[in-house]
């Protein structure tokens, strides 16, 4: 296991490097899904921050931005199936290790968000709130988010009631009591606590 660091930019100067995170690990319904990022300094990109104090049209604008100028992106999930069989750490940590391995090109090195690094074929450095220190890290939230809320939209128009594109899967009053009253759909999430007592047919009200 390796230990998160601090950021010191001078560190990774002229490297290729990848910014990775992950959103989704909280919702009850949905993919996590991760994103890989390798910024192009040639083409700078102004704004990236930390996608949760983005409004978002804000961050469908960088969406654009980062996908026309990154040196090279990627998008990495794993399944509710999976979520369940491994748990949302791993699975997390799973979706983050497919993004990396689908860039187009092998980083110098990959800055992960958060104090774990999932298994790469390239050197790893986990960076606490990196989202809001390293500017490929917050690149990367920004794709995830994006992807995933866009998915979430989708989803909700195939699975009417629950409120999907509103609350994005996360455990909201509104999304417990229509788990309650429409009962577990094919994309919640199994082992979390709420989705299983509604399984178990335990009244949660």
């Amino acid at each position: 296991m390796q230990y998160a660091h601090e950021y010191n930019p001078s560190l990774y100067r002229n490297l290729n490097v990848a910014g990775v995170d992950e959103v989704g690990r909280g919702p009850l319904a949905g993919a996590v899904l991760a994103a890989a990022v390798i910024l192009d300094p040639k083409n700078p990109i102004d704004g990236l921050l930390d996608s949760k104090k983005l409004s978002e049209k804000r961050r469908e604008q960088l969406f654009v931005e980062i996908t026309n100028n990154a040196k090279a992106f990627a998008i990495g999930r794993a399944e509710v199936e999976e979520i369940d069989n491994i748990n949302i750490l791993q699975a997390s940590l799973l979706a983050m290790q497919r993004a990396v391995n689908q860039l187009d090109m092998t980083p110098d090195i990959a800055l992960i968000d958060g104090n774990k690094c999932p298994l790469l074929n390239c050197e790893s450095t986990a960076i606490i709130k990196g989202d809001g220190l390293v500017a490929e890290i917050a690149a990367a939230a920004i794709l995830a988010k994006v992807t995933r809320d866009r998915e979430m939209q989708v989803l909700d128009l195939q699975y009417p009631g629950y409120g999907l594109a509103k609350h994005k899967g996360y455990p909201t009053k509104a999304h417990l009591a229509a788990l309650q009253a429409l009962g577990v759909s094919p994309i919640h999430r199994l082992s979390f606590a709420p989705v299983r007592r509604v399984a178990s047919g335990e009244n949660t009200s």
